[in-house]
């Protein structure tokens, strides 16, 4: 048994731990919060983004453009998002292994990765990077999107790569994350799905047919040059907005995850120091039972 002494400077070192974790979980609450609420609003910026672009899909009967185009085969880029810090519980490791699932399954393989956990994990792996980020800010801005749209632009269009997907870390609650595998090149199966959209629209304005025109669902576009030159800008602002919001959905959710974690570990913390009390009152008791047993019998051998 450990005599009183240890067990006193495991409580103590329990102690000191918990206060860091007490302390981290604060920060990543305040932080979360901020992080929630421009996750928040950047969705219906986003919404109506996809809105217009559905728009655009439904109502341009041949839909041409260089981020449009299918290629067999090739080279396939995937943006990898994690954080660059640990301690957020399984955050970081549930990407890198549905990223990992892709590496595995694809021949050529190519990662765009953002946050330092990625970054090393590849890189041991020696997995092909071809461009990292680290020491992310906790608000990703507009811009640092932006840039990362013009390169996957770049690489997509210069036919470096056939296909371009993200991995990031979806923002449900403080204690639900979930990961999501995002296609944003070619932007095809959205066009697919702009088309189902835009026949039921048809079949609605057919039923409406003998409404009045303010009541109909469906709305032709005139478009201004000409719909080449609209998806010159919707398609590119698209990609922005959507690589954007993944980054912040990504950072609410690692303040999430690191917030939840930290809470359990002050909880267990709070376990460990009550075990460890009871474990010191009962060397303490033994302690004196010995002390007492010592006392006794030196007086019975004096008699």
């Amino acid at each position: 048994m450990q005599n009183m002494r240890d067990i006193q400077r495991r409580i103590g070192s329990v102690k000191n731990t918990q206060k860091i974790t007490r302390a981290m979980k604060m920060v990543a609450a305040a932080k979360l919060k901020n992080a929630q609420d421009r996750a928040e609003d950047a969705r219906p910026f986003f919404n109506k983004t996809v809105e217009v672009l559905r728009g655009v899909f439904t109502r341009t009967k041949e839909a041409s453009h260089p981020l449009l185009a299918e290629r067999e085969g090739g080279r396939h880029l995937v943006i990898v998002i994690t954080g660059d810090r640990g301690l957020c519980g399984a955050y970081n490791h549930k990407a890198i292994d549905v990223a990992e699932e892709i590496v595995e399954a694809e021949e050529e393989v190519s990662l765009v990765v953002l946050g330092r956990k990625a970054r090393d994990y590849f890189r041991r792996r020696e997995t092909d990077i071809m461009a990292e980020y680290v020491q992310l800010d906790d608000y990703p801005g507009y811009g640092f999107a932006n840039n990362i749209a013009d390169e996957i632009i770049h690489h997509f269009e210069a036919e470096d790569v056939n296909k371009v997907s993200m991995v990031y870390t979806h923002f449900n609650s403080a204690i639900s994350q979930s990961v999501k595998t995002m296609q944003l090149l070619p932007v095809e199966k959205f066009a697919e799905e702009a088309e189902k959209i835009g026949a039921e629209e048809k079949q609605i304005e057919a039923e409406t047919a003998g409404e009045e025109a303010g009541d109909k669902k469906y709305v032709d576009y005139i478009f201004e040059p000409s719909p080449a030159e609209v998806f010159d800008n919707i398609l590119p602002q698209y990609l922005i907005n959507v690589i954007y919001s993944a980054l912040l959905e990504s950072k609410a959710s690692e303040f999430g995850a690191r917030m939840t974690a930290m809470d359990s570990a002050t909880e267990n913390a709070n376990e460990m120091i009550d075990k460890l009390t009871l474990k010191y009152n009962r060397a303490r008791q033994a302690e004196i039972t010995k002390e007492i047993t010592e006392i006794v019998g030196g007086a019975e051998a004096l008699k």
